[in-house]
């Protein structure tokens, strides 16, 4: 018993996460906590200290009714658990997993139903700031919506978006690759394929190329659609929770001959509504995927650290005019 002192906090820890005594024994033996672990010895252990769990079962399957009413039915037990972390609430992806199957049975088969996408990851990086992946999202487009996302090539963590009406280089430099560098520090590579929209941002890139913590490699790199970069793997998250369900909707009215999309005034009242619910499914979307396990790689917030080794002065980042 007295072994597991020096572990309270970590245990305490998952307790709060709804993590079961089962699994707590299995992690601390996997971090090397000799005899004294066992699932009874935990246990005990966290009665003789008071240690509880943070919430009921009962709150927690309200905390997941209000967040699957907020995030609609396509977030899964691994997303949904980001997500409530983002928000301060903890829980054993099993336990969410279980409340999601006894309140959205319907969905929860749907899910079961549907197809992952594995993409192959064919570059390698060896810190957070080491690569950094740009791509757009134009399954939208039509409709005057699209979206610009940057993730971390070491983390997977998505550290910044950008929705807007077109491509736009002032707006991808100004809100995804400036915003980005600020808040996290230099990258070392930029990664993204051939279009213009790319352009001020990697000419930023490369007169900043001598401010990088690693300078033996080119300041960007450009390359084919179909090289997929780790920004495509999380496509289609956000085509499935943030884009298809708008877009059935639009197409739905616009079938119906209740919108007339070859009227100007019409195009601008729907590229101005869908890009602001897009950019709030969107933001809810990036708060659950940098909060949830990704097999193989962690959490992508703690997963990240500190950021970028090389931090520049936001002086150094001309604004957009």
């Amino acid at each position: 018993m007295a072994s597991l002192e020096a572990y309270a906090d970590i245990i305490s820890d998952m307790l709060r996460r709804h993590v079961t005594f089962a699994d707590i024994s299995q992690h601390l033996t996997e971090i090397g906590v000799g005899r004294g672990c066992s699932v009874m010895s935990v246990q005990r252990f966290c009665d003789g200290h008071k240690l509880k769990r943070g919430k009921s079962d009962v709150q927690l399957e309200v905390d997941v009714s209000r967040a699957v009413a907020k995030t609609g039915p396509t977030f899964g037990r691994k997303l949904m658990t980001g997500y409530l972390a983002a928000k301060g609430v903890f829980a054993a992806e099993n336990l969410v997993g279980q409340i999601l199957r006894g309140i959205e049975r319907p969905s929860h088969e749907a899910r079961c139903r549907g197809l992952r996408n594995f993409n192959p990851v064919p570059y390698h990086a060896a810190y957070m700031g080491h690569k950094l992946y740009l791509d757009q999202n134009e399954k939208f487009v039509m409709f005057g919506v699209t979206r610009v996302i940057a993730a971390d090539g070491y983390s997977s963590k998505v550290v910044a978006n950008a929705t807007m009406p077109v491509k736009n280089n002032l707006t991808i430099y100004e809100e995804v690759y400036r915003s980005t560098v600020v808040n996290h520090g230099m990258w070392d590579q930029v990664r993204v394929d051939h279009g213009k929209e790319f352009y001020l941002s990697l000419f930023i890139q490369e007169i900043l190329a001598p401010h990088r913590h690693n300078q033996d490699k080119p300041p960007y790199c450009q390359t084919t659609s179909t090289k997929n970069h780790k920004v495509e793997q999380m496509c289609p998250e956000v085509n499935n929770r943030v884009n298809y369900p708008l877009k059935e909707a639009v197409v739905s009215t616009s079938d119906q001959e209740l919108l007339d999309m070859d009227c100007n005034i019409n195009r601008y009242c729907v590229s101005n509504l869908t890009g602001q619910i897009c950019r709030l499914s969107m933001n809810r979307l990036v708060d659950a995927w940098n909060e949830y396990r990704i097999h193989g790689k962690g959490v992508p917030n703690p997963f990240a650290g500190g950021g970028c080794p090389k931090k520049v002065s936001q002086v150094l980042l001309p604004q957009a005019p």
